[in-house]
């Protein structure tokens, strides 16, 4: 799969370029609209991350061009505005989703995944599920045992990364690379603290533990047995 990514910002194309490698995706990465407008012109992309603040050709004006191009690659907008003039605008203009500054890899990751799903026509779940847990990614409720359990915003993107890899082991890197923004200090402690937080919320109060430490490794997340 091939991704383009129009991004002037070098920290966060840094960022979002490293996690969709270490997902599996091809990239190219293009620093202003021009550029971008050249490649998505002569090469093929399973789906387009693009900028709207961007030198020489913004990214609203770089997707109303590709639409008249009858280019109808999946087009995620990264924007710092967030109102809702501002995504109403953003979907008018060609875009098929848009996602705020700054986010959690892990969405950025779902929703690209989702408009490939939708764009080859496959159906994109709507739950993630591993023995007795289920997690809704719709009403993002998350239940264990018919036990509702009540996640902040990164516990929940946390879980659903593990979910997703279930059953393999994911290293402290990979969790912050998907999980945490473009603002994430790595030298801090924060995975270790959010896995036992977590940990405390998915398996506190049951016989069977689902989310294992590998020491030395990474965590893992494992059906109840």
């Amino acid at each position: 799969m091939r991704i383009l990514l129009a991004e002037d910002d070098k920290k966060i194309a840094e960022f979002v370029i490293k996690g969709l490698s270490s997902a599996g995706f091809a990239v190219d990465h293009a620093e202003d609209g021009v550029d971008a407008l050249h490649l998505v012109l002569t090469e093929p992309y399973d789906t387009c991350i693009i900028d709207i603040m961007m030198p020489k050709l913004d990214g609203l004006s770089l997707i109303e061009k590709m639409r008249k191009e009858k280019i109808n690659t999946p087009v995620i907008i990264l924007s710092a505005k967030g109102s809702t003039d501002d995504r109403v605008k953003g979907l008018q203009t060609g875009s098929d989703d848009y996602l705020s500054k700054p986010f959690a890899f892990a969405e950025l990751l779902a929703r690209v995944q989702a408009l490939i799903r939708r764009s080859n026509d496959e159906t994109e779940p709507t739950k993630l599920l591993a023995g007795e847990l289920a997690l809704d990614l719709i009403t993002r409720d998350v239940i264990r045992d018919d036990k509702k359990l009540e996640l902040q915003p990164l516990e929940f993107a946390l879980l659903e990364y593990l979910l997703r890899n279930k059953e393999r082991v994911v290293s402290k890197t990979m969790i912050m690379e998907h999980v945490w923004n473009y603002n994430f200090d790595p030298q801090t402690n924060v995975v270790e603290a959010r896995i036992c937080r977590l940990r405390d919320k998915v398996d506190k109060g049951f016989d069977k533990k689902m989310i294992h430490t590998i020491r030395g490794v990474g965590y893992v997340l494992k059906e109840a047995e």
